[in-house]
C-alpha cells in the first residue's frame, strides 16, 4: 500500500489536501468550506467502492451474469443514554444498500450478498483494529 499524505489547503480552516502516490483530494469538516466531502464521507465510500469491486471481481471469477452493481450508504451516529452497563458512548452505524444488476439466481444474489460482508474494508471496520502513533 502507498503512503497518504495529509496536509493544510492554504486559506481553509479545515481543509486538507490528500495525496496517495499522483492522486490528490480535499477532505473538509462540515464546519468547513464544503471544499470537499467530510472524513466519514470518505470512510463510506471506501466501503462501497469496495463492496462494489469485491462483488464484481467474485462474480467474474464465478462467471456469474453481473453487469454491474451500485452500493448506497448513508452514516449515522447515535449517542447511548448513561448507562452503568454500556460498554460504548456512541453507535457508529453504516447502512448499505447494494443494486445488482444482471441475470442472476436468487442463489447467485444470496452468495454475493455473503461476499460483500467479506470485503476487506468491510472487515476493517468491523473487526479490531490497532492504529499506532507517533509524533514526529
Amino acid at each position: 500500500m502507498r503512503t497518504v499524505t495529509v496536509s493544510s489547503v492554504a486559506g481553509e480552516e479545515y481543509a486538507q489536501r490528500v495525496t496517495v502516490g499522483p492522486h490528490e483530494f480535499v477532505v473538509d469538516e462540515v464546519a468547513g468550506t464544503d471544499a470537499g466531502p467530510d472524513p466519514y464521507e470518505y470512510l463510506v465510500a471506501a466501503l462501497g467502492a469496495c463492496t462494489a469491486m469485491t462483488l464484481k471481481m467474485y462474480a467474474k471469477q464465478k462467471k456469474m451474469d453481473l453487469r454491474d452493481v451500485s452500493v448506497e450508504l448513508t452514516y449515522n451516529r447515535d449517542h447511548v443514554k448513561d448507562c452503568e452497563d454500556c460498554t460504548t458512548r456512541r453507535v457508529h452505524r453504516i447502512d448499505r444498500k447494494i443494486t445488482l444488476d444482471g441475470e442472476l439466481t436468487g442463489e447467485d444474489r444470496q452468495r454475493l450478498l455473503e461476499i460483500a460482508e467479506r470485503c476487506a474494508v468491510h472487515r476493517t471496520l468491523t473487526e479490531a483494529s490497532e492504529i499506532v502513533t507517533t509524533l514526529v
